[in-house]
């Protein structure tokens, strides 16, 4: 997304190239489809209307919509209507003055804005800014958000307008984005493995940019060991199902911070390392006891819990320091 070191930027050129749902010179109908997708608003390209070209490529993931979005001149775009979902705005080359509310940010390659959906907002995009786009859910953050802190919010959730793409923190969120794009932008890519990095994209965002909830964020509460085993015997016996942290947590009656500090401090993992774990000895075990003539690596996989196969193979080597076929001829 962002030029940002060891963030995995995408190719502008090839972001999105599956998903493709506009290619216009038209300014109303680029106005038009923009406001579907985003919030409506008015667009006005600079004074020469000459270089317009509204390129738009977008895809829905579980809670998130992600966007390519490239003018090809100066622009400037004013909202004139509220929105149910923040929008993330990371230009991949160029330049973006913003205000939003009473707040202003400049917004370049290493510094993405935040858009409150609340907020009225004006930007004067210039040539040569193609953005990438991330519009979040705001319900359904707002539940992550619950979750994690095993509480009701008491107060509107709220983000600063600037985010700097260089701190470590959005780096951490970059990377898993950077995935997410990569995986969406193959046409065979596997939506119910997709929508498993919701919960991981939603936790990296709220710890990333500061916002109403940064420091309820930081405070770990312990959770007693007998917690964690019992969620350790909850993994284990469900290892094949798609268990997300949040269907862990809920199970056990705690929080998901407070699970994942819980594993942390008496396991040594998270929970969804753990699981990995317990599903890759579960096929280890199934392919030493399976008929080499019979047995078949990938129905193995899927029915302890893999749902991609190449991922798998990677993570079986680096466990078990073979591929997973050589187990099975033994």
């Amino acid at each position: 997304m962002g030029v940002v070191e060891d963030s995995g930027p995408p190719v502008p050129a090839l972001s999105l190239a599956c998903h493709e749902v506009i290619d216009t010179t038209d300014v109303e109908e680029a106005r038009l489809v923009g406001s579907r997708i985003f919030r409506n608003h008015q667009l006005t390209p600079a004074s020469d209307h000459s270089t317009f070209r509204a390129v738009l490529r977008s895809t829905t993931v579980g809670g998130m919509t992600l966007t390519y979005v490239d003018y090809r001149a100066g622009v400037r775009i004013v909202t004139t209507a509220p929105a149910s979902g923040f929008l993330v705005h990371v230009p991949l080359t160029g330049r973006a003055d913003i205000t939003c509310g009473r707040h202003v940010a400049i917004s370049d390659p290493a510094t993405a804005v935040v858009v409150d959906p609340s907020e009225r907002l004006d930007m004067t995009w210039a040539t040569g800014t193609p953005q990438m786009i991330v519009r979040i859910d705001r319900e359904r953050l707002e539940q992550h958000l619950r979750r994690t802190l095993d509480r009701t919010l008491d107060r509107p959730l709220r983000f600063g307008l600037g985010m700097d793409l260089t701190s470590e923190a959005a780096r951490r969120w970059l990377n898993i984005m950077n995935l997410m794009l990569r995986e969406v932008s193959v046409s065979a890519a596997e939506p119910a493995a997709l929508e498993h990095l919701e919960a991981l994209v939603f936790q990296r965002f709220l710890l990333a940019q500061p916002n109403t909830y940064s420091n309820a964020l930081r405070v770990e509460r312990s959770v007693a060991p007998r917690v964690i085993q019992k969620a350790m015997s909850l993994i284990e016996n469900h290892s094949a199902e798609q268990l997300t942290v949040e269907d862990i947590a809920e199970a056990v009656g705690v929080g998901v911070r407070s699970l994942q500090s819980g594993f942390r401090r008496f396991a040594d993992t998270t929970p969804m390392n753990y699981l990995r774990d317990v599903r890759l000895r579960q096929v280890h075990a199934a392919l030493k006891a399976a008929d080499p003539a019979t047995g078949n690596v990938t129905e193995v996989a899927l029915r302890c819990g893999f749902l991609h196969a190449g991922r798998f193979a990677v993570q079986y080597r680096e466990r078990f320091g073979e591929k997973p076929s050589t187990t099975l001829r033994r």
